[in-house]
Parts: structure tokens; C-alpha cells; sequence
């Protein structure tokens, strides 16, 4: 079995980071040096757990933290579909927070060359590096560490296996063909095949990008997606490809103006409370539809299955695509207090209680143990067999480009664009810079 996987991305940003946290910058402390002594320091912190165990996770850990080291640690928590913008924001003002999440790639490199984030490679613990292993590069740019990280979330498609066998389905999907096949026979029991929540156009776009790794080759998929530039006509097939399986009309009536988190009417609330049978995420998503269930408990009957190959795809069938989510401190903070605060989180006990709260994988190889939902079982192992991981297209891409291929999709899914138009998208959008 593999360990300490990797994840591909552009050779000149081999991360992967999102935008997720923060409020502005620590009150106290040199900024981009420490006090000395913790304890007149405070950090600012920013995070999308606004409740439920995600929530009293961070609460606890900040409050452990403040009894260990002195540093009080002021949290804020901000919907997950508005943290892009308000940490972009706080970030373009001078505003920075101490303490945001990051999930790598373009995204994580632009912040990096406007000397926003912190260089943490010297300041991370030794029993931290080897816990996480290859994961930092998740977080890497140009050989430097600048976040770290608390889960790996790998994609897939998660399903009911109730309504599968009430639809007679036998085994899960390994081909599209199998796909279609059982979206028709879930209509037949009355329910949405697959649940889709693209309204923040990301949802939708995954579609696409796990269509892409199936249709194109490795060499394809690391070549083009480091260039920013869709040269192989693969890319165009996968766009083909899916608008060919949106045409059989297996995503929710109103998939486009649909949310994907956050309520019993956004897709993760469908599968939650048994309205649709599939949906196509991250590992995330088992705690997400935990929150959402009548009882807010993990789903009994929730499974997992790697996107199904292509037919003439040129994919590795064990190829994942998926990211990594962590924090990083701002270029600002206090240095030696913040770069504390994210090793305080990666401790063993730490991360076995954020695996637990959130239901999902964590980073540190030392916790993989408290993992028990058979889901996620089943996503860890395909992720320790996976032949390559991609991260997620938009996150590699940066925002910029990103922003122009999910919009592309979604146009092409809502027709009003084209096959053609998702790789127009994305070229136009790189060569503006």
C-alpha cells in the first residue's frame, strides 16, 4: 500500500489551498516576527465550521491552545460560499487575518507572490513533517512550505445503498455506460438520480474535471494543466462527454440554482434526507450530510465509488482528483505564534478529534486510525492505490482561471455554451495573465 501520497499540480505551484479564513490581522506582536512571549499575543482566526461539531472542534482547540501557550486565538466563522471573497478582500485591504485556510494550487501561489503568506518551513515540529509527509507539498511553492494541512479530501461519488438496491443496481458503477444504466433504474423507484448543487458553479465543474481525468492521459492531464493551456483535444472530448450524460437528465430538476451545503434543499440536504441517491464530491462530504440528516448522524446507508471510466478514455481508472485542506498564517502574524498554533492542531490527539467531528480523512498518517465510516474507508484506500492525484482543476488554475473554466461549464450545462467554449474559456482566461 502507497503512503504519503502527493498531490499533482502545476509544476510551478505544487500546492493546494483555497481561500477559507480569517479576520484581520493580530492586534499584538511584531508583525511577521513573535513577541517573545505569548502571552499579550492574540491571533485572529477564520473558518467555515459555523456549526455543529465542526464548530465546537475549533472552539476547544483554540481554547486549549490559549491554556497552553497564553495566546488567545479570536475566531470567526464565515459561510463556506462566502470565504473566497471576504478573505480576498481582507487580504487586498492590508487587513489580513492571521490565520486562513488554504487548499494550494494558483490560488495559493498568488497570495504567496504578493507576499501575503507566511514561510512556515522552518517553523514547522519534526513529528509534525513526519506525520504529514509528502501532503506538505500540497502546500509547497517553489520548495518553500507556507500552510498546513488537517485533511485530504479525494473525490467520488457517494450514493444511497438502500435506494441502489431498491432499484436493483448490483455493485456500484465501474463504466459510464453502468452509470446511465442505474440513473435509469433510480428513476424508476422515484428519485433523483444525482444530486447536483450548482449554484456556486464548483459542484458543476467537478463534473467536468473528473470527466478530464478519465478522458485524457496522465502526460495530458500534468502537461496541460502546469501550462494553463488546453492544447490536447481530450480536453474537449471530457466537455463532449459530459454534455452527452447531462443530455439522459440525471441531476435534479434545478440543479443550477441549487446549493450544494448548508440546508436540507441544497444536494448534500437531498442525500441527507434520501430526496436523490448520488452526488459527485469530496471527502468532505460525509460529515456535511451528517449535519444534515434528521438526527444529525453520519447516514448508515451512505457509500462510496471512484468515478466510473470512459469509454476510449485515456485515464488511469485509479486516478483520483481531489485537494487538501489546511490553514496558513498571513505574512503579518506574529510568526512563532501562529506557526504554533497550526503545529498545536496536527498533534495526533488533535487530529483524531478533528477526523472525528468532521467526519472526514485527516492529515496526519498517525490519526488515520479513528477513521471508522465505511465511505471513507473506501475513499482512503483508493486514495493509497491511486496510480496519480490531481488537484482540483480551479484550485490548480488559480482564481482567475479557475473562475473562467467552472463558468464555462456551468454555460455549457444551462445551454448557453459548448464544448468547444469550456476550452476557449480557460485559454483566453491564462493568456490575459
Amino acid at each position: 500500500m502507497r503512503t504519503r501520497k502527493a498531490l499533482m499540480a502545476p509544476a510551478a505551484v505544487i500546492a493546494a489551498a483555497a481561500l477559507l479564513a480569517a479576520c484581520g490581522g493580530g492586534d499584538a506582536g511584531t508583525p511577521g516576527g513573535s513577541s517573545g512571549d505569548g502571552g499579550d499575543v492574540e491571533l485572529t482566526f477564520w473558518h467555515n465550521s459555523t456549526t455543529g461539531p465542526g464548530k465546537a472542534f475549533w472552539d476547544e482547540t483554540a481554547a486549549m491552545f490559549e491554556e497552553e501557550t497564553g495566546v488567545k486565538v479570536n475566531i470567526q466563522t464565515v459561510q463556506n460560499e462566502d470565504m473566497d471573497g471576504k478573505l480576498q478582500t481582507a487580504l487586498n485591504s492590508g487587513d489580513a487575518p492571521d490565520v486562513f485556510m488554504a487548499r494550494g494550487g494558483g490560488k495559493l501561489a498568488d497570495i504567496v507572490e504578493a507576499g501575503q503568506a507566511l514561510d512556515i518551513t522552518d517553523l514547522i515540529d519534526d513529528d509534525v513533517r513526519d506525520a504529514v509527509g509528502g501532503t506538505f507539498n500540497a502546500f509547497s511553492v517553489d520548495g518553500r512550505v507556507y500552510g498546513m494541512p488537517t485533511s485530504v479530501l479525494p473525490g467520488g461519488i457517494y450514493y444511497n445503498k438502500a435506494m441502489f438496491e431498491e432499484a436493483g443496481i448490483e455493485g456500484t458503477p465501474a463504466t459510464m455506460a453502468e452509470l446511465e444504466d442505474a440513473v435509469e433504474k433510480l428513476k424508476g423507484i422515484g428519485v433523483d438520480p444525482i444530486a447536483l448543487g450548482g449554484k456556486a458553479a464548483w459542484p458543476a465543474a467537478h463534473w467536468y474535471y473528473f470527466f478530464a481525468l478519465r478522458t485524457c492521459s496522465q502526460e495530458a492531464m500534468e502537461t496541460d494543466a502546469a501550462a494553463i493551456q488546453f492544447e490536447d483535444p481530450c480536453w474537449e472530448q471530457a466537455a463532449q462527454e459530459l454534455q452527452d450524460f447531462a443530455s439522459i437528465e440525471p441531476f435534479n430538476p434545478g440543479f443550477l440554482t441549487t446549493d450544494a451545503q448548508g440546508s436540507a434543499a441544497s444536494s448534500a440536504g437531498m442525500i441527507a434526507n434520501e430526496q436523490a441517491a448520488m452526488e459527485l464530491m469530496g471527502a468532505w462530504n460525509p460529515g456535511v450530510i451528517a449535519d444534515l440528516t434528521p438526527d444529525k448522524q453520519p447516514m448508515e446507508d451512505l457509500g462510496w465509488f471512484p468515478f466510473p471510466a470512459v469509454e476510449g478514455g485515456e485515464g488511469d481508472p485509479t486516478a483520483m482528483m481531489g485537494g487538501v485542506d489546511g490553514y496558513a498564517c498571513s505574512a503579518q502574524a506574529p510568526a512563532e505564534e501562529c506557526a504554533a498554533f497550526l503545529n498545536f492542531y496536527m498533534s495526533q490527539e488533535r487530529q483524531e478529534a478533528y477526523a472525528e467531528a468532521f467526519v472526514t480523512l485527516p492529515a496526519s498518517q498517525e490519526a488515520q486510525g479513528v477513521v471508522t465510516d465505511p465511505a471513507l474507508l473506501d475513499i482512503l484506500e483508493a486514495y493509497n492505490e491511486a496510480a496519480y492525484v490531481q488537484v482540483w482543476l480551479d484550485t490548480a488554475f488559480g482564481q482567475n482561471v479557475g473562475n473562467a473554466l467552472n463558468a464555462g461549464v456551468v454555460e455549457m450545462l444551462a445551454g448557453s455554451g459548448t464544448p468547444e467554449g469550456i476550452v476557449s474559456a480557460v485559454n483566453d482566461a491564462a493568456a490575459r495573465g
